[in-house]
């Protein structure tokens, strides 16, 4: 018999971070689509779209257009994610519910990223959290690369834990773990879960990881084993950072329910019905998505497989 578990919140970021690095632009209307069938299945939190330069990320264009569209729901989060202050000044017009912002754990990567060192990135981070509490905006921050830099290689666990500790002054609604670009393994998530909940023991904790190299779920087990009760994932597995090389592949939410709701964790979300998002995205993109379990089948149920 399965265990039960406690809840786990499944943040849905295909709409944002998703579609961010997708050749095919989606119309805005079909964004609205991808969004409303989501709430549908069940999602509760959304990242729906970023409040980034146009010309930096086209994708994500149409976000003041998109937020007008979607559905007004007490009981759903709509989280845009905001780089300094001129999103966040969009984002509060806009009308988000939630603001994630990034601050990336190597210099390099951040300077890409955001145009600032990673200090300047935390100074900004400390004055638009309070702006955002302020405005009655949930405020999350995220320590994006912290398992590994495209550019300056390994990343120190000391230095996690000092951005951690630097950004939590400003008391964050939640403090996420990226691993941006698919490169930690089980045991680093093990170990700086542990560290970061020894120095920070009040801050909620999420995680965001990327399958680039086949390791993203085994990672969001041993997260959730660490503690952790709120986690990343796209639909389909689609996605990346335009800015990062190679970095493809967010964990499919269809792959990670399977993982959860098999493992007695309850989600609140159909799983069949983010399948059925997933073979829609595969039309609507015009390309196979990542997943697994749309191509395998849920479990138990038919799944079309031959014995051997």
């Amino acid at each position: 018999m399965i265990q039960e578990q406690p809840p786990i919140s499944v943040v849905e970021v295909s709409p944002r971070d998703g579609l961010q690095s997708e050749p095919k632009l989606l119309s805005t209307e079909q964004k609205a689509t991808l969004i409303t069938r989501a709430i549908d299945a069940g999602v509760r939190r959304i990242e729906v779209t970023s409040f980034v330069h146009p010309k930096r990320v086209p994708q994500m264009a149409d976000a003041e257009a998109l937020m007008a569209l979607l559905p007004a729901r007490e009981d759903v989060d709509y989280i845009g994610l905001v780089l300094n202050q001129r999103g966040f000044d969009r984002a509060k017009a806009a009308g988000v519910d939630e603001i994630t912002m990034p601050v990336v754990a190597s210099d390099t990567y951040n300077q890409r990223n955001q145009g600032v060192p990673t200090a300047q990135s935390i100074d900004d981070w400390l004055a638009i959290a309070a702006q955002a509490k302020s405005a009655g905006i949930r405020a999350g921050v995220t320590i994006s690369a912290a398992f590994g830099c495209p550019f300056e290689g390994d990343v120190s666990e000391d230095r996690v834990v000092d951005i951690a500790m630097a950004v939590a002054a400003a008391e964050p609604d939640e403090l996420a773990l990226a691993d941006s670009i698919g490169v930690g393994v089980p045991a680093q998530v093990t170990r700086l879960v542990a560290r970061l909940r020894d120095v920070l023991p009040n801050v909620p904790l999420r995680c965001h990881f990327h399958n680039t190299r086949n390791t993203g779920i085994a990672n969001a087990a041993a997260a959730v084993a660490a503690g952790v009760t709120a986690l990343d994932a796209s639909i389909g597995g689609i996605g990346g950072c335009p800015f990062a090389p190679a970095a493809t592949g967010n964990i499919a939410s269809d792959d990670l329910l399977y993982l959860l709701h098999r493992s007695g964790f309850e989600t609140g979300i159909d799983l069949d019905a983010i399948m059925a998002i997933s073979r829609w995205l595969t039309d609507v993109l015009e390309h196979d998505v990542p997943a697994m379990l749309p191509k395998a089948g849920n479990f138990p149920g038919s799944i079309g497989l031959a014995a051997v």
